[in-house]
């Protein structure tokens, strides 16, 4: 399944949407991608579970890119 993860890159800065920035992560739970970026400095603010028609509308940007954790 693949997640997508909206954060901010510090891990003390406040959310802010124009700093937010997003990765796609492969995994099978939620708490396996909060395994998988424990050791990044990122402030997550949500991990979301892409259906389907989510992943192919996503696939289209140019920004698509599944992280290699």
């Amino acid at each position: 399944m693949i997640f997508k993860v909206l954060y901010q890159e510090e891990s003390m800065e406040a959310p802010v949407r124009e700093r937010t920035t997003s990765m796609y992560v492969e995994a099978q739970t939620e708490r396996e991608v909060r395994t998988k970026l424990a050791d990044r400095n990122i402030n997550i603010e949500l991990i979301q579970a892409l259906t389907e028609s989510h992943l192919e509308y996503e696939k289209q940007s140019e920004a698509f890119q599944v992280e290699n954790l």
